[in-house]
């Protein structure tokens, strides 16, 4: 009779582990070389297993103590790195943020944000929450545009603030640290120096000086990472050929560029492709925003829009999503690499 018992026992154990696996994602492997990474199943999602954000348009960031901040429609969400909300700034001045930056000044560490639906930027304390500084229209530019909607925003060594209308005018204007008008630059167009959508931007510091590196994510045929000067002079044509990059992020000597085409581009120094992450071979399910989480595919994305390195070199990605995603992937190190 126990020998019976222990064979029941053992083949409902057996059932046990055949099953479980069966019922929620497994890591996936992507990338290639020293840019190879698995993704990790449900980070980010709440204990009933529902997205902790709400719909996402927005960016990632990280801090100094490892939190990774993410901003949704609804605000901006922390999240510790093993994935479970701690803490949340929630209404209307947090609320579409498009872009992210985040910097550690004196006074502590603030966020830099792009709204493009409220026609400004602003920069808030991320220990207090604290509005510190709000960037509106600058009427003292003389544009006298109809629609100011910023997508990005970025930081120089010096304090000053470059905030690009890419929804707009495509013109990238120029702040002191104090908020003070200093010029822009600038047209929208599908020449060499014009922008068809400056959607994403940060600080190129792979460089002396550093230089802003810009996604001119419309631009005719294919899309494109541009390089210009602090003072808004044009160096070169980074790369092209590429489908919709949407932002960028430096870490070191690499730079990854989520593609709303559903795709993760990570290039090197030399801005050469290194890796590919995450391709959406499903053309309905590319560059759509309407997927909702339960046609979410492990390591497939649908709309990539932010990113974030860790300082392990782990990467947090942003869809643009109906019902919000953001992923986690973990550097995979010891493969062998590919050059």
């Amino acid at each position: 009779m126990k020998r019976q018992r222990f064979a029941i026992y053992s083949f409902l154990l057996c059932l046990l582990v055949t099953v479980l696996p069966a019922d929620e994602p497994l890591p996936v492997r992507m990338g290639c070389g020293r840019m190879t990474f698995d993704t990790v199943p449900g980070w980010g999602l709440r204990p009933d297993g529902r997205s902790a954000l709400g719909p996402t348009h927005g960016g990632v960031v990280i801090d100094k103590s490892g939190n990774i901040y993410t901003s949704a429609e609804k605000g901006v969400v922390v999240f510790s790195p093993d994935g479970k909300v701690i803490h949340e700034y929630l209404g209307a001045d947090y609320s579409n943020l498009h872009d992210i930056e985040i910097r550690d000044e004196k006074g502590g560490e603030f966020i830099y944000g792009a709204r493009n639906n409220d026609a400004e930027g602003i920069k808030f304390n991320v220990k207090s929450g604290e509005i510190v500084l709000r960037l509106p229209f600058p009427e003292e530019s003389g544009l006298g545009l109809k629609r100011f909607s910023p997508t990005a925003i970025t930081v120089a060594p010096n304090g000053d603030i470059y905030l690009s209308n890419g929804y707009g005018s495509n013109h990238i204007f120029r702040f002191d640290k104090h908020g003070k008008y200093l010029g822009h630059f600038g047209t929208k167009g599908n020449g060499l120096k014009q922008f068809n959508t400056a959607h994403g931007m940060t600080l190129d510091t792979r460089y002396l000086p550093p230089r802003l590196l810009i996604c001119d994510r419309n631009h005719q045929p294919k899309g494109r990472l541009l390089h210009y000067s602090l003072e808004g002079e044009f160096i070169d044509e980074v790369i092209t050929g590429l489908g919709m990059p949407t932002s960028v992020s430096i870490q070191g000597d690499f730079v990854s560029v989520p593609d709303l085409h559903g795709r993760l581009v990570i290039l090197d120094k030399s801005n050469t492709i290194m890796a590919v992450l995450g391709h959406n071979s499903d053309p309905s399910k590319r560059v759509n925003y309407n997927v909702p989480q339960a046609d979410w595919k492990e390591g497939v994305f649908s709309g990539t829009h932010g990113s974030y390195w860790d300082q392990a070199g782990n990467l947090y990605v942003q869809d643009w999503n109906v019902d919000g995603r953001i992923m986690k992937l973990v550097r995979v190190t010891g493969v062998a690499s590919d050059e």
